[in-house]
Order: structure tokens, then C-alpha cells, then sequence
């Protein structure tokens, strides 16, 4: 019996006496705020960049290569740099700490996700990313075969939906669905193997692209139409697959299925899991998620930990900076940035850069930038997303059905964009100390669909978002009220790119010429697959936008590969 498989069982037994209602039922005075992003200095920065005026630098440095951004990409390059025998770097970052969405964080002493809190199981087309699990001891051969360190797997059970008043084992809407609904599982599920068939979907995407190797006719079809249209074409109309598949699409892209392409919603399955209706086999491998209390928090801290201005790091990683101008000369690059600890602005000199910023702010910062940049933020549209992070002092009287799971989502959560929670606890070795000590809940809420949801981030109080969160999760927790210490409130105005019909076929076409790039190889000594990257003579451009889409693999590899580039 796998290890994970034991905890759960250890778990469902212990539930019966650790989840019983506490003796202090009187509600709790709140506390709480915002906390792991400063939108004031990102809009400071916007408004500073808007009238285009900041004082003359205090200092000029010099390195020889400058990364503006320390999101997963930046932190990538950085790694891919140092690999490549490139110490002499600086990485600018605008918050207190680098990581991008995938940033963790502590309540009352508990880690939880500032943001993305899962990688899955890479496939063999992430190469670099499987690389950095090896570096990180996380993954290794045995026996010829490649294997898991179990601790970082996530424990079973993983998922579980609130459902009819009871919760089911599963995301996929099964308990009390008619046979009409499961036909509809079984048809989606052919016609996600038709399209797999009919081209391969690949994760990270910009595998399938390089020159001479345009995208195939039929991901070019799927891309040119929004998900929903193309669900209604093929005759899918069953309300439960509906929910389900806009679901995924809010949960992976900040937006639901009305606003992205078809493309995305059939890469969502086909590029890793496949989709399992009722009776079919799932592949577990596949299946598989590396998870941690501090979600992704756990990678980006690792990546950083080297670049720190500390015994241990490098001194690369330059946090509460902001990058004001980036200007690309004939012999060199100018990056002025904004230091906020010391109020004075700074010039840094380097012979090129690796731009890993979103595409929006890219197009801000860069000085003349190149119309394939200009191009993608005009296209391009981005998500806001909340995170809300729940201490509890005790444990919550739960819901009859299946046992409590890492990832617990509410079957048309009333709050707009709700996703539902991660259970920070979920991972500790003692099961006892899980299910009867205190925890974090992780509440997501994408907002891509929401009007204003931009707006109503930067303007509403913590209070706002806590009592959302809290009256969702109400619903199958009652006394999750009296439970809750303590809530804080992480916002991102731009949290991921949105996959609208026929962004794939634009970034398709960029950054497909080859460089005369030397070193490609992986921590492991292998050598690594061509990356294509956006880039000019001495800028190399990096971020998951690229891709048109937010995950970590696609943020990384862009990243691995923009590091390369700049090596030389």
C-alpha cells in the first residue's frame, strides 16, 4: 500500500472523533488584512510610468546579464544563467519577495499559497522542469524507472465537490447525475481523444512550435472560437459537464469557458490527464500532483534561495525594485529601476537582458518596443485573482459524504469566481495533528468574468473579501464563523493571461528563429530541446504570457530558455 494511500485510510478512521464539533461555539472577533502583494507600489509604479517622469539615477551598475521580473520565469533564467557558467547577474524584483502567483506564505505560523499551490506530474515534453525536480531530490531513477519522492505527492484523498448537501469523492459531478449527463461524460471524453489524435496537444504548448512546423488545421479550428461556442456545436448541453468544464477553465485560466478558445478547453485534458468519465481506467501517473503547505511557494523559495544577498546566496536577487525603462542600444541595454528601500533610482548596464514581466508591463517599460511586443499586450487579456487565506483554531464539523480532501470545491459556489479551497494541513505526516489542530484554508476566487473585478480588488476592504469567502464556505461548513481566527487577503489585478480565441495562433508565430545559442544543457549534464523565445539583438523575452496562458511549466521552460538566450 503506497504511503498516501495508508494516511488516508489513517484519516477517515480518525475523523469519526476528531471532527466533532468544539465546546466554544461563540464567535470569534476577526482579524485579518491584506498581505503577500503590494498593489499600491505596482500602481505607483503605473501612474510614475504614465507621466514619465523620475529623478536622475543615483548610481550606475553594471553586470553582465540584467532579469527585469522575478516571477517563475525570472527566477528560471536565473537558474538557467547560472547553469550556463554565468554568475555576474542581476534579478529585479518588485515585491519583498520573488515568485510571481506561485509566492507562499505563513498565518499564525502555518504555511499556506499565496497563489498556484500544485505542479502536476511533469510529462517527458517539460524536460527542464523534470530537470529541476532532479536537482530539488524530488524525483530520481530506481531500478530504471523514474519515481516520486511520496512525501511531495499529494496524500489521497485529493479531491472531493459538495454536491446535493453531501460530498462526493471527485470533482466530476457523479453523485445523483442521470444516465443522460454520464453519456455526455463518456462523449466529451471520446471527443477529447479525437482531438488528441487528430494533433498532439503538448504541455508546455510552445513544444509544438518551431520554424518550418506551423500548428496543425485542427488546433488553428479550435482555437478560433470561444470553448462555449464550440461545446454547443458538438451537441454538449448537460448542465453538470457545463459546470464542470467552465470550471476548469476559471480554475486554469481565470476565466470561464464564454471567454476562452476551444483550443484551451481541450488542452486543459488532453495535454495531461485526459478525461476520465465514469468507469474509464485513469491513468494514475498522470494523475499525479507535487503539492506543499506553502503551495508553489515551496519551488520559487528553492530558486531563489541561491540569489540571495545572504551566506548561502549570491547576491543576485534585488527585491522592492521597480523597472522603470528598459532601453536597448547598439552595444548594450539600460535598465533604470526604482529602489524603494532607499527612494533613488538606479541605472544598471549589461550587454543584454532577459525581460521576464508580463506582457502588459514589458510593453510599458521597453523603450521602442518591437511591434510582436506592441502586438501582444494589445491583444492580450489578463485575470484578476483573489486568494484568501482562513486560520482556524480548531476543526470544522463537516458535511456527510466522502472524508475531507486537499482540494475541496462547492458545486455552483454562490460567490462569483469561487473555486472552493486547499486544505494547508492536508500534507502534515501526523494525521492526527491534521484533521485536530489548527489549519489554513485556501479560498481562490477568478474574477476574469467579473466586470469590475479589477476594481472592486483595488478599492474594496479585506473585510469585503473575508466575508465572501466565509459565507461560501458556509454552506458546507456551518460553524466555519466560529472557527476562523484570522483572514488574510493576497490580490493580483493581473494575475494570469486569458487564452481568448486566436491568441495561439498569434504567439505561434513568434520567437521561432533560431539563436546561435551554445549551452542548452539541463543540471543533469543532457542536452536540452531548442526553446523558442521572443527576442531581439539583446533583449530575450520571458514570461508564461508568451504562452497565453499561466502555468508553471509554461513560465519555467519560457524562462530556461530566455536564460539561454541571453548566456550567448
Amino acid at each position: 500500500m503506497h504511503r498516501r494511500h495508508f494516511l488516508a485510510t489513517a484519516a477517515a478512521r480518525a475523523a469519526a472523533t476528531a471532527l466533532l464539533p468544539g465546546c466554544d461555539d461563540a464567535p470569534r472577533t476577526l482579524q485579518g488584512g491584506f498581505a503577500g502583494i503590494d498593489m499600491e507600489r505596482g500602481h505607483a509604479l503605473r501612474d510614475r510610468l504614465k507621466k514619465g517622469a523620475w529623478p536622475e539615477p543615483s548610481v550606475v551598475r553594471r553586470a553582465q546579464v540584467i532579469i527585469a521580473g522575478g516571477g517563475v520565469a525570472g527566477l528560471a533564467a536565473a537558474r538557467s544563467l547560472r547553469l550556463a557558467g554565468v554568475d555576474d547577474f542581476a534579478l529585479l524584483e518588485l515585491e519583498d519577495t520573488a515568485g510571481g502567483n506561485s509566492r507562499g506564505g505563513a498565518v499564525e505560523g502555518i504555511r499556506c499559497p499565496l497563489g498556484a499551490h500544485y505542479l502536476p506530474v511533469p510529462g517527458d515534453d517539460a524536460r527542464e522542469v523534470q530537470d529541476l525536480l532532479e536537482e530539488l531530490g524530488l524525483r530520481q531513477r530506481v531500478a530504471g524507472r523514474w519515481q516520486y519522492d511520496e512525501r511531495h505527492l499529494c496524500h489521497s484523498p485529493q479531491e472531493r465537490l459538495f454536491l446535493h448537501g453531501e460530498w462526493q469523492d471527485g470533482l466530476l459531478p457523479l453523485q445523483g447525475v442521470p444516465d443522460t449527463t454520464v453519456a455526455q461524460y463518456r462523449r466529451f471524453s471520446q471527443a477529447v481523444d479525437t482531438a488528441a489524435q487528430a494533433a498532439r496537444f503538448r504541455m508546455p504548448m510552445l513544444r509544438t512550435l518551431g520554424p518550418g512546423k506551423p500548428l496543425a488545421p485542427s488546433h488553428l479550428a479550435l482555437d478560433a472560437l470561444p470553448f462555449a461556442a464550440w461545446l454547443q456545436q458538438q451537441g454538449f448541453d448537460d448542465a453538470y459537464l457545463l459546470w464542470y468544464l467552465d470550471y476548469c477553465c476559471r480554475d486554469d485560466y481565470g476565466a470561464g469557458m464564454a471567454r476562452v478558445s476551444a483550443w484551451a478547453g481541450i488542452h486543459y485534458f488532453a495535454s495531461r490527464h485526459g478525461f476520465h468519465a465514469p468507469g474509464d481506467a485513469p491513468d494514475e501517473p498522470r494523475e499525479s500532483v507535487l503539492t506543499w503547505p506553502e503551495g508553489n511557494g515551496w519551488l520559487t523559495q528553492r530558486l531563489a534561495a541561491p540569489l540571495r544577498d545572504d551566506a548561502q546566496g549570491g547576491g543576485q536577487l534585488r527585491t522592492a525594485t521597480s523597472v522603470l525603462r528598459i532601453a536597448e542600444g547598439r552595444h548594450g541595454v539600460e535598465v533604470d529601476a526604482f529602489n524603494h528601500a532607499t527612494d533613488s533610482v538606479e541605472r544598471w548596464q549589461a550587454p543584454r537582458c532577459v525581460v521576464a514581466l508580463p506582457v502588459l508591463l514589458a510593453a510599458r517599460v521597453v523603450q521602442n518596443p518591437p511591434a510582436f511586443l506592441a502586438e501582444a499586450a494589445r491583444r492580450l487579456h489578463s485575470a484578476p485573482w483573489l486568494v484568501a487565506n482562513l486560520h482556524l483554531a480548531s476543526p470544522l464539523t463537516d458535511r456527510p459524504g466522502a472524508a475531507p480532501a486537499w482540494d475541496n470545491v462547492l458545486y455552483a459556489d454562490p460567490n462569483p469566481g469561487g473555486l472552493g479551497y486547499v486544505n494547508a494541513g492536508h500534507q502534515r505526516l501526523d494525521t492526527r495533528a491534521s484533521l485536530a489542530g489548527p489549519t489554513v484554508l485556501t479560498y481562490y476566487q477568478a474574477l476574469g468574468d467579473v466586470a469590475d473585478g479589477r476594481q472592486q480588488l483595488a478599492t474594496a476592504p479585506w473585510q469585503r473579501w473575508a466575508d465572501v469567502a466565509l459565507a461560501a464556505l458556509a454552506v458546507p461548513h456551518p460553524d466555519l464563523r466560529q472557527r476562523t481566527t484570522r483572514v488574510e487577503i493576497t490580490r493580483y489585478g493581473h494575475a494570469m493571461a486569458i487564452p481568448t480565441p486566436g491568441l495561439l495562433g498569434f504567439f505561434s508565430q513568434i520567437g521561432l528563429q533560431r539563436p546561435t545559442v551554445k549551452r542548452k544543457q539541463l543540471s543533469n549534464a543532457e542536452r536540452a530541446p531548442w526553446i523558442p523565445t521572443p527576442a531581439t539583438a539583446r533583449l530575450a523575452f520571458a514570461h508564461s504570457d508568451w504562452s497565453g496562458y499561466s502555468v508553471f511549466e509554461e513560465a519555467f521552460t519560457r524562462g530556461h530558455g530566455a536564460g539561454l538566450v541571453a548566456a550567448g
